[in-house]
């Protein structure tokens, strides 16, 4: 992961942050108290959101609602996607980084 702009930007309420899963990789399945929106930059792949995986690629955008189980996986060419989360919370402490 890396945080493109964040708290260190002088960003009040959102962090910006880039993440890249390698081919057959994937992030933890977790959920957090706090919404976030997910753009595909690049690769395909797949995310688990409300019990079904659905396919991802380049240019979709997902909305990942509060409390909500999710998970990101990465096809045969990886995945990169761009993240905005609240800059002052992850998982219901602080953003690592923002």
């Amino acid at each position: 992961m890396a945080i493109m702009v964040g708290r260190s930007d002088g960003a009040p309420h959102f962090a910006l942050r880039s993440f890249r899963v390698d081919a057959g990789g994937h992030t933890p399945r977790h959920s957090h108290d706090y919404e976030h929106e997910v753009y595909v930059v690049d690769g395909s792949g797949t995310v688990l959101l409300q019990g079904e995986e659905r396919p991802i690629g380049s240019g979709d955008v997902i909305y990942v609602e509060a409390d909500s189980e999710h998970q990101f996986r990465a096809g045969s060419d990886g995945l990169r996607f761009l993240c905005v989360v609240p800059v002052d919370r992850n998982c219901g402490g602080p953003t690592p980084g923002s």
